[in-house]
């Protein structure tokens, strides 16, 4: 299965280092946080992409050009831990996440389901069992769902107001859409226009049981804030939870 990430967007959250490269490039332990999303995939056996570029989309191109054989059009990698085939396509500097994706309809036009993903998200998600639980209901999309950790802490009281407990930024028990996406080809289907993918054409498909959720509650965050950057260093200089690949392929 191929794998189409969206990774044109703008770090707006990410301070001075959101303006001076575009998200996928920020570092976490010294290695962009899109070679590990890609390290998360070629580890598990899928190992051929899509990149959607948008802002500063050429200082993308410049560093997979620099670890690379081949052309623009179709990147080989087998350095820095990564082997794989990469294909970079100029989507737009303010296009949305679903035109972004329509854009590359060509590129896996060959493929009944495909991977898509956003370019700042890490996780441990078993990628395989993923693509099983879409194969095996049929629809035309899954995304996957998760479990987000509270960004504050939080106090349990009784009934009286007397403060009982403190939890220190717990795990929510709500879900939410963690990314990591399966579609059928008819997802383009939904995509006239520019649309943001999240609101109407993932809408539609909830409203006519297009739309399944594959529960994950394994590690997942997404780098948006240049806190979370920090925090994702910390967490790979002590075991990172989502390295699914072993130690002398770093």
């Amino acid at each position: 299965m191929k794998t189409v990430i969206l990774c044109g967007g703008r770090g707006t959250r990410l301070d001075e280092m959101g303006k001076l490269v575009p998200k996928a490039l920020v570092p976490i332990g010294g290695k962009p946080v899109i070679w590990h999303l890609m390290r998360i995939f070629t580890s598990q056996g899928f190992s051929e992409f899509t990149l959607c570029l948008g802002y500063l989309g050429q200082k993308i191109e410049q560093y997979f050009g620099e670890i690379s054989d081949g052309s623009k059009e179709s990147l080989r990698i087998d350095r820095d831990g990564l082997k794989c085939r990469i294909k970079l396509v100029d989507t737009g500097p303010d296009t949305n996440t679903g035109g972004r994706l329509k854009a590359v309809q060509t590129s896996v036009s060959g493929d009944e389901n495909f991977f898509v993903t956003y370019g700042d998200g890490l996780s441990d998600v078993d990628l395989n069992r993923l693509a099983d639980f879409h194969g095996s209901h049929g629809k035309t999309a899954t995304l996957t769902a998760v479990h987000p950790v509270s960004n504050f802490g939080m106090l349990e009281l009784d009934a009286d107001g007397s403060v009982q407990h403190f939890r220190e930024k717990p795990v929510l028990r709500e879900w939410i859409n963690g990314g990591f996406f399966v579609f059928q080809k008819e997802i383009f289907d939904h995509l006239d226009d520019d649309p943001v993918l999240e609101q109407e054409p993932l809408e539609s498909l909830a409203r006519t049981g297009e739309l399944m959720a594959y529960r994950h509650s394994g590690f997942w965050k997404c780098m948006d804030t240049y806190k979370d950057n920090l925090e994702m260093n910390v967490l790979w200089d002590s075991q990172a939870p989502w390295k699914t690949w072993p130690e002398d392929h770093e």
